[in-house]
């Protein structure tokens, strides 16, 4: 389990760093009206899906195996969370599944869209609200501990 957790807490910095790549690129492209490129822009935008999915398969595997998961809550009911255990156990898990998908709504809808500008603007929106899902729940206590 701790393996798990571990994994699960190294992987975030690599996440983070590239969704934030992915949407400040998306971002510059939006802004600069560049060319959509496959070789470039595609696959930013894809592995920041992939991480981002490959992520929450982790999570979701800590949440179910962690005291600080599913466990918390059958333990101590919804009203025995204090807000430390209740960011661990509900905010965390939730608002990170709806980043989540978020950025494959995004990664979906990009697809569809001929207009490079189009493009980038579909990463842009959606990937950055992920981002932001994501950056408001992590627990950022327990991060720099």
């Amino acid at each position: 389990m701790e393996i798990i957790k571990n994994l699960h807490s190294y992987l975030a910095y690599i996440v983070l760093a590239i969704l934030i790549y992915a949407f400040v690129n998306a971002l510059l492209g939006l802004l600069g009206k560049k060319e959509f490129t496959m070789h470039k822009d595609l696959r930013i935008s894809l592995f920041a899906l992939i991480f981002t999915h490959i992520q929450l398969l982790i999570g979701l595997i800590l949440y179910f195996v962690s005291a600080n998961g599913l466990n918390a809550i059958q333990s101590l009911g919804m009203g025995g969370l204090n807000s430390a255990a209740r960011l661990l156990a509900v905010e965390h898990p939730f608002v990170n599944i709806l980043a989540v998908v978020l950025i494959t709504i995004g990664w979906s809808k990009h697809k569809k869209k001929e207009d490079s500008n189009q493009k980038f603007k579909t990463i842009t929106i959606f990937y950055g609200l992920g981002l932001l899902f994501i950056l408001s729940r992590i627990p950022w206590s327990q991060w720099f501990a």
